[in-house]
């Protein structure tokens, strides 16, 4: 901790209100867990530079007052601000205990969520959670096996991967090698051998490189502060999987950093340091003209230095630096109180992800993406210079230039010649969108396979795209379901605004997607039309001649009736009877291709049925795509056993091109209800595109 630093925080701790607070803190008692304490945190979070009320909100949210303090109590006595912050944190540390480390864990998913919602309130809040979770790295030799390793893993998911897109490089570097270690102790302990058998060696080779560019750089009349990078042993370890390299072939294991005053002097000293040694062309990047999305700016270059050794050079301001170590704390601070672009643009994305993103393995893969980018920079044909993810393609740009350029797009110029959508492109490229007049999306895109989009926010809005669409089946279907209902019982259906009191829906939209998707049951329509609720209307129960049979002719008892094949209806669609000479009345639904294409002269044999009492089940055919993966069919097989559904057959056949898989599944239901609460819950598993009922078998 640097000496202005610390000297802050002394003063802070000698301040009454913190004393008072530790006051509070030393009655609250112990815990069972080797949890850090607030004092601990507040230790971890002073370096960041936020202010008092958030190391004091630190201090109090200590697990072991989490019962023994009250935020009435803490209001009272340090205030909105600080009860307000204390809240948000327990609330984050309400939460189920570590699982077993799985990278579809729903557990991290959900974590990741409730932090992103607490970054929209208070981005302190998840500061000082974040604090917290590297302040238990550091006790986490105290646990068992089991929960190293778990907790560890959690760490690289979501707490490392959320300090990196908010720029806190300062808990990120710690918390990835301490997550490391107990993730994977004999690959930490090679590497961190490996750069102690070559340590000294290193120090010695970086202050030489160090003393010459001083010399240099004095001359120039620069002032600068030069220095040699620490080595953070998991980037080390990524970086050589990535690449495929070894330990001595990595660039930046020597590294210097170098902190100049100006923005001018940060490419006085690139020109100087490209005069007087070799470089390594791809290895430069402008992060000052393009700054990361967590607002990272530095000019990085490599170069090829004494020895033939290759040394990445970092150049910033102290204003930059200071950005890069705290990220969003130093925003915080430098805006009084978080109005800074940077950080409302980086809140802003993460909320968007949570919140288009589908299945809980799908948003934690997207995350890391989002978290972890390199970037390209391309030119519209207006000279507009555009921030894209390395890897993305032309339909990366469409949809970053707007969603519905995105969902129009048709093809794609890049500088001047037309390319495929799934080119990956380069920086300085020019490119131009060919839209058309109605959006059309692929489910292609969405498949990263296919190599259509690379950015996850992009696919979350093809996603969104086609769930929009899904709405619109399901007000559909939810009208039709809702007059199917009403003319069973042989009335209309009530006013719209009945229905909306009745049901609790803001609007006609509303309630009849509730209708189709089954939020709304079907026993709930047909109680609303009963006739204690609708006077005079005729009950199926009740109905002349229903006896046992599940489905009978209107007026007519006792006639032999059979579910037609080719369309498979259930009790709650709406059905037609169709009389077949010596075999009584074949069940269509009224829809039925069949019956549509009947010639004129067979009309007079369709009769009306109507569902009796439910009692047994109706085989249907259900049609699903998706994308293939690990354990899909078993999933939508739990979903049929979950709803009480039997499977009698499947079918399945994949399309090795697109990765699709198309399912055929026969299974028992007992009426549309039921129908439709399975269709509804397996459309919402991971990868499903859509759920449809098959006419034919």
């Amino acid at each position: 901790m640097a000496t202005s630093t610390q000297n802050a925080l002394d003063d802070l701790k000698r301040g009454e209100r913190f004393q008072r607070a530790l006051a509070l803190v030393r009655d609250c008692g112990e815990v069972s867990e080797p949890l850090p304490s607030g004092g601990e945190v507040v230790e971890v979070l002073a370096p960041l530079g936020v202010d008092e009320d958030a190391l004091i909100a630190a201090l109090l949210a200590d697990r072991r007052c989490q019962d023994a303090l009250d935020v009435a109590r803490i209001e009272e006595a340090f205030g909105e601000q600080v009860a307000g912050l204390v809240k948000n944190v327990r609330l984050l540390n309400n939460f189920r205990p570590c699982q077993e480390p799985s990278s579809t864990n729903p557990a991290q998913a959900e974590r990741l969520r409730r932090l992103v919602l607490a970054l929209v309130d208070d981005v302190r809040a998840v500061l000082i959670k974040l604090a917290f979770r590297l302040a238990r790295l550091r006790l986490l030799s105290a646990e068992s096996f089991e929960m190293r390793r778990c907790i560890a893993r959690e760490t690289l998911d979501v707490f490392a991967p959320l300090a990196n897109r908010l720029g806190v490089a300062q808990l990120k570097w710690e918390m990835e090698d301490l997550a490391f270690r107990y993730s994977d102790p004999q690959a930490y302990r090679e590497i961190a051998r490996g750069l102690e058998t070559r340590r000294v060696d290193r120090e010695r080779f970086v202050d030489a490189f160090r003393d010459e560019l001083l010399r240099l750089l004095s001359e120039a009349g620069i002032d600068a502060r030069v220095s040699g990078r620490p080595k953070h042993i998991y980037s080390i370890a990524r970086k050589m999987r990535r690449k495929r390299l070894g330990l001595d072939e990595l660039f930046d294991i020597h590294a210097v950093r170098v902190i100049v005053d100006s923005l001018a002097d940060c490419y006085a000293v690139l020109g100087i340091i490209h005069t007087h040694w070799n470089t390594i062309p791809k290895e430069f990047d402008d992060y000052i003209a393009n700054p990361k999305p967590n607002g990272y700016q530095s000019l990085h270059t490599v170069i090829i230095g004494p020895q033939s050794k290759p040394v990445e050079i970092q150049i910033r301001t102290a204003e930059m630096h200071e950005y890069a170590e705290h990220g969003v704390a130093a925003h915080w601070r430098y805006k009084e109180g978080g109005g800074d672009d940077t950080l409302n643009e980086v809140i802003a994305s993460l909320r968007r992800l949570v919140d288009e993103s589908g299945g809980d393995a799908e948003l934690l893969a997207d995350f890391k993406a989002e978290a972890f980018p390199d970037r390209v920079y391309v030119l519209t044909p207006a000279g507009d210079v555009i921030d894209l993810i390395k890897g993305s393609t032309p339909l990366d740009f469409a949809y970053h230039i707007h969603t519905q350029v995105g969902h129009r797009c048709r093809g794609a110029k890049i500088d001047g010649r037309i390319a495929p959508l799934t080119t990956p492109l380069k920086t300085g490229q020019q490119v131009e969108i060919l839209t058309g007049s109605e959006p059309r999306p692929s489910r292609d895109w969405m498949n990263p396979n296919m190599g259509f989009l690379a950015s996850a926010s992009a696919r979350a809005k093809v996603r969104h795209w086609f769930h929009a669409q899904a709405r619109e089946a399901n007000i559909e279907a939810g009208q039709r379901l809702l007059e199917q209902t009403a003319r069973r019982f042989g009335v209309k259906p009530p006013p719209v605004e009945t229905l909306l009191t009745h049901f609790r829906q803001e609007s006609e939209e509303q309630l009849y997607v509730a209708i189709g998707r089954g939020d709304i049951r079907q026993s709930q329509l047909d109680a609303l039309f009963t006739p204690e609720q609708t006077p005079g209307a005729k009950s199926p129960a009740s109905a002349p001649g229903a006896g046992s049979s599940s489905a009978q002719v209107l007026g007519v008892s006792n006639l032999l009736t059979r579910v037609a094949r080719c369309c498979q209806p259930v009790p709650g669609d709406d059905v037609v009877g169709y009389i077949t000479q010596g075999q009584g009345v074949t069940i269509h639904r009224r829809d039925c291709a069949n019956m549509r294409a009947l010639p004129p002269e067979r009309l007079n044999r369709l009769v009306e049925i109507d569902w009796g009492r439910a009692g047994s089940t109706h085989p249907v055919w259900l049609e699903i795509i998706a994308y293939d993966r690990t354990g899909l069919l078993s999933e939508v097989s739990q979903v049929f056993a979950d709803l009480k559904s039997s499977i009698s057959r499947v079918e399945t056949s994949t399309n090795p091109t697109s990765g699709q898989v198309k399912m055929r599944i026969r299974a028992q239901v007992r009426d549309y209800e039921h129908l439709m609460s399975i269709i509804v819950r397996v459309e919402q598993a991971p990868n499903v595109f859509s759920v449809r009922r098959s006419d034919c078998g």
